[in-house]
């Protein structure tokens, strides 16, 4: 079975200015993938020539076979497109607004009322569907967006920053939804900076950054990519303070993050002789531990050290472009 979503050579230039340099991916039908990277990566540039609000400078983008330039409207009847931001319409109910678009689809009399039936079904929108749209929460919201784009029945969703801004309850529902609509066979392109919540409901991960693919593939592969050392929670008791003057003297430890007694530490050898010798040397020094446990890689950190190792290597590559030693 062809792929649900085809980008292949994918650039985008503004001026002199190249934000997606030449990337190529493909997404099975039926699957999740989450789409991460930093700020200024080429993120939201990808997602608007997918969803066929941007033209490519260069490649192709094809939804269920349709190029998005050769045949648009054919691509958009397969995409269901939920921004991070859209407009809400003074004095119009969320009914009122899942059937302006019901209408601007297409859809007419019992065919409408069907349709939008089965989407406020879907989204659990029949208690809101009298109140104005301004007083809805920002769950409630972003749930009317997600019926919106779905009233079409597309095979393919696009959204934009879906989790942003709601409570613990709106995202467990809103998660609970996104595998439902992969059960059903529809393929999702989730972008996020929320990356434990990608971890959890996405197959695959897309990292992006500087306008290039730097991972494609599970969470768990981004998070035992090559990087150095082990991450080791430290819990004292006492001042937390003599835990860090005791990182800062030893070249083999790094502080990562504090901990409510203590620090995240990143060790550069995960060797059981190595860490028994820290640990020993930590009690010498009269730091009184109460906890040192090695912990699995957390999906922030590898994003981290991807970002990382992306920026030396683009270091390096610039240095040897510029240097007419290497000429």
């Amino acid at each position: 079975m062809s792929a649900a979503v085809e980008v292949t050579g994918l650039v985008r230039r503004y001026g002199r200015l190249e934000a997606v340099r030449g990337i190529s991916f493909s997404i099975p039908r039926g699957q999740v993938l989450g789409f991460i990277g930093p700020n200024g990566a080429g993120k939201t540039t990808t997602l608007r020539s997918m969803a066929t609000l941007d033209a490519p400078t260069e490649g192709r983008v094809r939804i269920c076979g349709h190029d998005t330039v050769e045949a648009p409207e054919e691509a958009r009847r397969r995409i269901g497109w939920m921004p991070d931001a859209y407009g809400a319409y003074m004095h119009m109910s969320a009914g009122e607004y899942l059937d302006f678009f019901a209408r601007a689809y297409g859809f007419r009399g019992e065919e409408r009322r069907r349709r939008v039936a089965e989407v406020v079904d879907f989204t659990d929108l029949g208690d809101l569907l009298e109140r104005e749209m301004r007083a809805l929460s920002k769950g409630m919201a972003q749930r009317l967006c997600l019926g919106r784009a779905l009233l079409h029945d597309p095979d393919v969703l696009l959204l934009d920053e879906p989790a942003a801004g709601l409570d613990p309850r709106a995202r467990v529902e809103f998660k609970r939804l996104v595998r439902l609509l992969a059960a059903e066979g529809k393929t999702l392109f989730i972008s996020s900076h929320i990356l434990t919540e990608l971890e959890e409901m996405c197959d695959l991960l897309l990292l992006i950054v500087d306008g290039r693919i730097v991972h494609h593939g599970s969470a768990a592969a981004l998070k035992t990519a090559a990087t150095d050392g082990v991450q080791v929670a430290v819990q004292v008791a006492g001042d937390a303070e003599a835990l860090r003057a005791f990182v800062l003297a030893n070249p083999g430890a790094e502080l990562l993050d504090p901990l409510p007694r203590g620090f995240r530490l990143r060790f550069e050898s995960g060797e059981p002789d190595f860490l028994a010798e820290m640990l020993r040397r930590m009690v010498h020094d009269g730091i009184r531990v109460v906890d040192f446990r090695r912990e699995e890689r957390r999906l922030e950190d590898a994003f981290v050290d991807a970002l990382r190792r992306t920026e030396a290597q683009t270091e390096a590559e610039t240095e040897a472009a510029t240097d007419p030693d290497t000429a």
